[in-house]
């Protein structure tokens, strides 16, 4: 992942990022800590914190790697673009690639201006979001949303039956980011650190 942390949202970027969603996934939690401490947490979330979540990863990518199609670490976060901060609203990632390939047909993405030029007409775009939305006093609710644009309805029709099989444990993986980027923030309070 390439990121500079000053990076900022473009304007109304959800819609500047993807020009439709075809694919949506979302899910969410409240946390009692402050907004800067859970975007930071979502920051510096990765997938391999998480025994089961790596276990799922390493049984998605065991295809391609008894094929030796792939040489690479497992995919992780590090795998996105770092695409922006909108303060301590919103964080947003992105993910070029024809993903129901056995290693995820990924393409090079350096900047929000790459992912934003992209128009290959057989790989999807991706958009990893995380956005935060005020409750009680010092309660948030922070939720993740996985976006996803196909170009043409050829590519639909290919990423279609990935993503309804991939959904569940998909469904799972965010559950359990959510769960633990809310005990990091919360932690973060208990032991009086500081951050960003």
């Amino acid at each position: 992942m390439t990121h500079n942390d000053a990076t900022t949202l473009p304007p109304n970027w959800t819609e500047t990022l993807l020009p439709r969603v075809d694919f949506r996934e979302r899910h969410s939690i409240d946390i009692a800590a402050p907004a800067g401490r859970i975007l930071d947490s979502a920051m510096d979330y990765r997938l391999k914190h998480d025994p089961l979540v790596r276990t799922a990863i390493g049984l998605r990518e065991l295809p391609a790697r008894m094929l030796k199609q792939t040489t690479q670490l497992p995919f992780d976060r590090d795998d996105f673009t770092f695409l922006g901060r909108d303060g301590n609203n919103a964080l947003a990632f992105g993910l070029i690639g024809a993903f129901w390939e056995a290693d995820y047909g990924l393409l090079p993405c350096r900047s929000t201006e790459d992912f934003l030029a992209c128009v290959r007409q057989d790989v999807c775009t991706l958009v990893l979001s995380y956005t935060l939305q005020p409750l009680t006093r010092g309660t948030y609710r922070l939720t993740t949303e996985t976006s996803v644009f196909c170009p043409t309805s050829a590519t639909r029709r290919r990423f279609a039956p990935y993503w309804y099989l991939i959904r569940p444990v998909s469904g799972l993986i965010r559950r359990r980011m959510l769960a633990f980027i809310r005990k990091q923030a919360e932690s973060r309070i208990k032991s009086g650190a500081i951050t960003g």
